[in-house]
């Protein structure tokens, strides 16, 4: 058998007559089951020399719909600890809600401020032993007095990490590298909220379920300064904006 005899009788492949067709779905959305809904959003944390400095963006989606476009997913827990939600919008308000009650009850009786680890340690235990039935990710810093500003990041599924900076949501994941190589340790007040604000303007940008407006708030020794950066005011916008 010659080599024209062995490969003429086998059959190319055909290019289908078909055109692609579009699902209508997005890389965010395709692998959602039926009937979920997709959330998003982007929230950071950065400690620094002094404080913690904390930001989010407002949007609130669901799947393609915006239900909120300017919402407050920067709570505060107690007098110097503050969090950042995100997932499940519900779960995350009622997992602050007893995180709130529960910090409250401790400061009466101890008679003293409660700390960021007690409160991240206590919305871990929360998170973990619900994780059944919660969607949430949370970022829980803050100042007190036996660690100074503290920043503990809490994932999905419960766990508790004590980090420099904290990022979650959807948009975290566009971020990722302009953090690594601008955070250094001991920055200063006004360098690491440029640094946030930047950060998630960037996340906005890219992501779909990230927009709106930037609430930040610097907490400190001295007290808690709540601030927002309007959508026309950012320090970042997409191509050609």
């Amino acid at each position: 058998m010659n080599s024209l005899s062995m490969y003429g009788s086998q059959q190319q492949p055909q290019m289908s007559k078909v055109g692609y067709q579009h699902d209508g779905k997005s890389a965010e959305t395709r692998h959602l089951k039926p009937g979920e809904l997709s959330t998003g959003t982007t929230i950071m944390a950065i400690s620094f020399k002094g404080g913690v400095v904390l930001g989010a963006d407002s949007r609130v989606s669901t799947g393609t719909y915006v239900a909120n476009r300017a919402s407050d997913k920067v709570a505060q827990l107690h007098e110097r600890i503050w969090c950042c939600r995100s997932g499940s919008a519900a779960d995350t308000q009622a997992l602050t809600d007893y995180v709130r009650h529960y910090l409250s009850q401790l400061a009466v009786e101890n008679g003293r401020l409660p700390t960021v680890k007690v409160a991240a340690h206590l919305m871990r235990k929360l998170c973990y032993e619900n994780k059944d039935t919660l969607m949430a990710g949370v970022i829980v810093g803050g100042w007190d007095p036996v660690d100074g500003g503290s920043v503990y990041n809490i994932p999905l599924g419960g766990s508790c990490i004590k980090m420099p900076f904290a990022l979650g949501g959807s948009g975290s994941t566009y971020i990722y590298g302009l953090v690594d190589s601008t955070y250094q340790e001991e920055m200063t007040e006004e360098d690491a909220t440029a640094l946030v604000t930047k950060s998630i303007s960037h996340a906005m940008a890219r992501d779909g379920s990230s927009g709106g407006i930037i609430r930040t708030v610097v907490v400190t020794e001295s007290g808690n300064e709540r601030n927002y950066i309007a959508g026309d005011r950012l320090p970042y916008g997409p191509a050609g904006w």
